[in-house]
């Protein structure tokens, strides 16, 4: 927001430097990002006019002027095409400065001398189009300085304001600040209402008056826009950094830098019957002011009349209803919109207007008839023409209600560490408009309608202490209790966790926790989803159920920028279920795609498969962990399986489907998991198990199976090998000539140990029958 030292003093005139005026604002909540002059510095340039001009006797595109300063005549070769007798123009003489790099000469152009330079308003850094001389009004004082004419010793303040504070994007709203802070009275300029000098009116219909609770519309007849806007209100505007357009325009954006209130002007001739403010229906078009076609759908609030849609309400207009030059008569809007409403719309079709920056951050929702009048009577008073009555038409049930909360005196105390007298916060909260009512060491006050951010407690805590100066409050170091707070050993947190995964050689990654619904789609449906209402994109709506949409879309950008393979995870919150049953829980992901060992100069570069990210989550979990084939939205049928913790499925494993690898511009070979966090930190407590310092003895099987698993089978080992049993390692596979079709033989050694004596051949013996037997039961599986 840039703002006009000049036009801010106009309004409150503080006995403040200007340094002093960034510091109270930046202080306030209202950082300043800087401070410019609104021009280039130039110097020694005067109102002159030029009395005589007389072709140049050896260049048919330069004239000879005869230029008045109010002292002298000056003789200036110049090849601006609107250079006229009569034209009034800034002159800069010679020995002028129009930069510190550019001074002004005596010259000869083409064999005639010029004493001085002619200027354009790009040229002394007052525009930023070239459209030749600068043309200043007939009546302005010949030979005064143009820095003096134009009020050019000024500053231009650039606040970087919060969205929180939408009071603030007009003058009035800064005003207002800089009033509070120094105590200064601010002096509102004069708006009256204009009575109606014609019948003519435009009916106004609230289809959705939630979206747009009040509108206000009137018809002027008879304007002219074929004149030129006042040089005061394009200066002001220039230096608000708006450009000027038409008069029509220029007083619509003149009011809303100055009162913080949008406006549009339509041509009243293009409005059949009256005005709707509705829902678009899906496929209808707008042709929008810069001639850009949007697609307009139900969730978008427009502007239309009983045939077709007229502007985006709170974002911009259309193309068909705009002013021209030959518009005669205007219909003024004036509304309010509930920023929900306009919130995320002109994202959605790529703008960012002036307009909707302030709808989307809240506008003084009775700022809407004062608005109305201060713009027809700048209308009138430059285009001419006669007004009509002001129609209005609200919705008072959704027109925001006065808010009014309470501050009790000990919290404000607590809260700043400081007592603050009661008067001292009485006048406070009175000059932000708060109309404090005192009772028994409380102030209830009711927040003024401009201020959309005053809701509970501890906002206006940060209101009195912001005006009282932050800088007034004792600095302390905090107390506080410290201790050395322990885990429970079964359980790791977040850190350790971290480390043994980037142990196992991954990296970790942190993605937005709101993804594009078709990014969630690819691998949840549609149930139990949370679409923000304000999202920060279109691209970002939808809450993440897990983690996976990030980590493709990290993949893919990495493998797209020569990497040969990635093995990334992520720890974070993942939500599911409505607002009423939301729930909010950590979840751990992980993915690996492409090559592994790719710069081991020992082993070969090989593809990502199943065992690689199987082995991360084996070396996270490593008591009660076991697996089942299992089917997963996204994921490849044959190549995903359910991750058990004792039993309890506590996410999955698998790669992607080929389809969706394609569509993610990923490798076939992209495996990926998804855990709850709460499951993978609950680990089992080791303990301590000395070694037995007598020998361990074994048996080797060759067992014949057929579609078992060596899940299956090492789980009814490990149950029928008896209490001594120290290890199982499969070593062997063989398929193949001798064996039945269908058939394989796994070489298994089994070895058991106790810890007190040597075993037995008869303990081992029968310990060995056992697993035999029971495999044969259970599983059918023999010695080969």
């Amino acid at each position: 927001m840039l703002v006009s030292e000049k036009w801010l003093r106009s309004w409150v005139n503080p006995a403040a430097t200007t340094d002093q005026i960034v510091s109270l604002l930046t202080f306030a909540g209202l950082e300043v990002d800087g401070v410019s002059a609104p021009c280039k510095p130039f110097t020694d340039v005067v109102v002159a006019r030029i009395d005589a001009i007389e072709p140049h006797p050896d260049a048919d595109k330069l004239r000879v002027c005869s230029v008045n300063d109010g002292t002298d005549l000056h003789q200036v070769v110049c090849g601006a095409a609107n250079a006229r007798v009569g034209l009034v123009a800034p002159l800069a003489r010679v020995g002028a400065k129009l930069d510190d790099s550019f001074k002004i000469k005596k010259a000869k152009l083409r064999g005639v001398e010029s004493l001085g330079m002619l200027c354009g308003a790009d040229e002394l850094g007052l525009s930023e189009v070239r459209d030749g001389l600068m043309e200043l009004p007939a009546d302005a004082a010949i030979g005064a300085p143009l820095r003096d004419y134009l009020g050019l010793d000024d500053a231009l303040i650039d606040i970087d304001l919060t969205p929180n504070r939408g009071d603030c994007f007009g003058l009035r709203g800064i005003a207002r600040e800089v009033g509070v802070l120094t105590s200064t009275a601010v002096n509102e300029p004069s708006i009256k209402p204009i009575a109606a000098a014609i019948d003519a009116q435009v009916p106004v219909v609230l289809d959705d008056p939630a979206g747009c609770p009040r509108y206000l519309s009137r018809v002027i007849q008879g304007v002219d826009l074929s004149v030129a806007s006042p040089d005061w209100l394009i200066e002001r505007l220039r230096r608000a950094g708006v450009r000027s357009i038409d008069p029509a325009v220029d007083v619509t954006n003149y009011v809303m830098m100055e009162l913080g209130q949008p406006m549009h002007a339509f041509d009243r001739s293009q409005i059949d019957t009256g005005i709707v403010v509705r829902r678009a229906r899906d496929g209808e078009q707008l042709t929008l002011l810069d001639g850009k076609v949007v697609e307009l759908g139900a969730e978008v609030l427009i502007i239309a009349d009983h045939t077709k849609p007229l502007a985006l309400a709170g974002i911009m207009g259309g193309e068909h209803s705009g002013v021209a030059a030959t518009t005669t008569d205007l219909l003024l809007e004036v509304a309010w919109f509930n920023p929900l409403t306009i919130a995320g719309r002109a994202r959605r079709f790529g703008l960012h207007t002036d307009a909707s920056q302030r709808y989307e951050r809240g506008v003084d929702s009775q700022l809407q008839a004062q608005a109305m009048e201060r713009a027809t009577q700048l209308l009138l008073d430059i285009v001419g023409g006669q007004a009509g009555a002001v129609v209005e038409a609200v919705s008072q049930a959704h027109v925001p209600a006065p808010r009014v909360v309470e501050l009790r005196a000990d919290r404000l105390a607590a809260q700043l560490d400081l007592h603050i007298p009661a008067d001292t916060v009485t006048d406070i909260l009175t000059r932000l408009g708060m109309n404090p009512v005192v009772a028994e060491g409380t102030w209830r006050c009711t927040a003024p309608s401009w201020r959309h951010d005053i809701a509970i407690e501890q906002d206006l805590v940060e209101e009195v202490a912001r005006v009282y100066g932050y800088d007034n409050l004792p600095s302390k170091m905090p107390a506080a209790t410290n201790g050395m707070p322990r885990l429970a050993e079964a359980i790791r947190d977040k850190n350790r966790i971290r480390s043994q995964l980037v142990d196992l050689g991954l990296n970790e990654v942190i993605t937005y926790s709101f993804v594009h619904p078709n990014q969630h789609n690819h691998f949840h449906d549609d149930n139990a989803v949370m679409d923000l209402a304000n999202p920060i994109t279109a691209d970002m709506v939808r809450m993440r159920q897990s983690m996976l949409p990030g980590l493709t879309q990290t993949a893919a950008y990495n493998l797209n920028r020569q990497h040969k393979g990635v093995s990334i995870f992520e720890i974070g919150q993942c939500f599911a279920g409505a607002v009423d049953a939301l729930e909010q829980k950590d979840r751990l992901g992980v993915l690996m795609s492409g090559d592994v060992n790719q710069w081991d100069w020992q082993s070969p570069s090989r593809s990502v498969d199943f065992y690689d990210v199987k082995g991360v989550v084996e070396g996270l979990v490593a008591d009660g962990l076991s697996f089942e084939p299992a089917q997963r939205q996204g994921m490849h049928p044959g190549r995903t399986a359910n991750v058990l913790i004792n039993g309890e499925v506590v996410g999955f494993i698998g790669a992607l489907h080929p389809q969706l690898a394609s569509t993610l511009d990923l490798p076939d070979a992209t495996y990926v998991a998804d855990l709850s966090l709460a499951a993978v930190a609950h680990a089992n407590v080791a303990s301590f198990k000395p070694l037995s310092k007598f020998p361990s003895s074994g048996r080797d099987f060759a067992l014949l199976v057929g579609g078992q698993s060596w899940a299956a089978i090492r789980e009814v080992i490990a149950a029928s090998a008896g209490p001594l049993l120290d290890s199982v390692v499969l070593f062997d596979v063989y398929e193949g000539k001798g064996l039945p079709e269908g058939m394989k033989s796994l070489a298994v050694h089994l070895s058991w140990r106790d810890a007190d004596a040597t075993l037995e051949e008869a303990v081992l013996n029968a310990a060995a029958d056992n697993v035999l037997a029971a495999l044969s039961e259970q599983l059918g599986v023999t010695l080969r």
